[in-house]
């Protein structure tokens, strides 16, 4: 336990981390841009397999300059994943898109194929599908990529909570022509707070990072021929992110040795794992349990219950559908309301790779108890 309590999943730093902070202090290289930032974002482009990155202040600027480069104007058309974080999909708000908002599978939890290409029926002219991989488990990528591609529409892809996964040995974050990173405080990789745009179209990232800095033009004075923002990473930030990334795959085998241990541990109760595919290996970010409709114990009481032990769980993501804030806006769905279900009966637990055995299994005894 960390100051007494087990969490979902926090940062775990190794050491690395302090050289190359240090070396921005030694060098006064402590404002944004810098050495560190240079490297990190080669580093990240490197492991992942992309051309081109940038690196920005969160995971959301990613997403909004990626929906901007793919020409989301006022009124158009997006559609979007639904059951994801709300960070997924603000950024069409800020272009003035208009969401709607497209069903999960039952097999990974991600945008449905079939919901896609349904609401392609709806909406042809739609020119943009923004997709999540849910908990760091890839979706449906490459049919999903297909039916974009057939319509001429931009796949955009929310890479945010999938950094090291792969679908079908490829990473994740390069499939669309756009993909967003983050490195929040409780992803599998932290730099504190951060992100990163993705992108084989290396003049689109040259675009984003002019955008990024205000939109500065070259002029030996403060000149500006278009609207930008304050969305670079700095060289501190970037700093704690060239440590983490050097632990990154060790990160995720201990992410799935925990899963891998829920899954033998709850064998024989009325609940499952967080699916995923079989041509897929996730990043087994968070490991979430999905209740059985017999299971008469809600997600939110074993919530509840858990907390009364110092023991940090969080619901499953509400669906986009379903937040007051996108009332009104269109819902595609194929079988029945797949989201709806996976959140009224699904809760996220602990997936810390600090969480020791013994405290893991004090976590599954508060669920087996409550359950059985």
């Amino acid at each position: 336990m960390i100051n007494g309590k087990i969490w979902l999943s926090s940062p775990t730093m190794h050491g690395d981390e302090m050289k190359y902070v240090q070396e921005a202090f030694d060098t006064n290289w402590v404002a944004p841009l810098g050495p560190n930032v240079t490297s990190f974002e080669n580093e990240v482009a490197a492991y992942v397999g992309v051309k081109a990155v940038a690196a920005l202040v969160s995971g959301t600027s990613a997403l909004h300059l990626a929906v901007k480069l793919a020409g989301v104007k006022p009124g158009d058309v997006v559609f979007c994943s639904d059951m994801t974080f709300a960070a997924t999909v603000n950024p069409v708000s800020y272009e003035g898109g208009n969401q709607v908002f497209i069903d999960s599978e039952r097999e990974a939890w991600n945008m449905d194929p079939c919901a896609l290409e349904k609401a392609f029926e709806k909406y042809p002219n739609c020119k943009v599908v923004l997709v999540a991989n849910l908990y760091g488990t890839p979706a449906k990528l490459d049919e999903l990529k297909a039916i974009a591609d057939a319509h001429g529409a931009v796949l955009i892809e929310d890479a945010a909570e999938s950094l090291s996964a792969t679908y079908k040995g490829q990473q994740t974050g390069t499939f669309g022509k756009y993909a967003a990173l983050s490195y929040n405080g409780n992803k599998i990789i932290t730099s504190s707070g951060g992100g990163m745009l993705l992108s084989d179209d290396e003049e689109a990232i040259k675009k984003a990072r002019f955008w990024s800095t205000q939109s500065r033009d070259p002029a030996p004075w403060y000149q500006h021929s278009e609207i930008g923002y304050n969305y670079r990473m700095s060289n501190i930030v970037a700093g704690i992110g060239r440590g983490q990334l050097k632990h990154i795959d060790e990160h995720r085998a201990l992410k799935r040795a925990i899963y891998m241990r829920y899954k033998k541990a709850f064998a024989g109760l009325p609940l499952s794992m967080n699916p995923y595919l079989p041509c897929s290996e996730p990043n087994f970010w968070l490991s979430c349990i999905l209740l059985d409709k017999s299971v008469k114990v809600t997600p939110i009481e074993i919530l509840e219950e858990l907390n009364k032990h110092s023991i940090e769980s969080r619901p499953i993501w509400k669906p986009m559908h379903l937040q007051p804030v996108f009332a009104g806006h269109d819902f595609i769905s194929v079988d029945g309301d797949v989201g709806a279900d996976v959140f009224s009966r699904g809760l996220c637990i602990p997936s810390d790779i600090k969480m020791t055995a013994d405290e893991q299994d004090m976590v599954i005894n508060q669920i087996r108890g409550m359950v059985k």
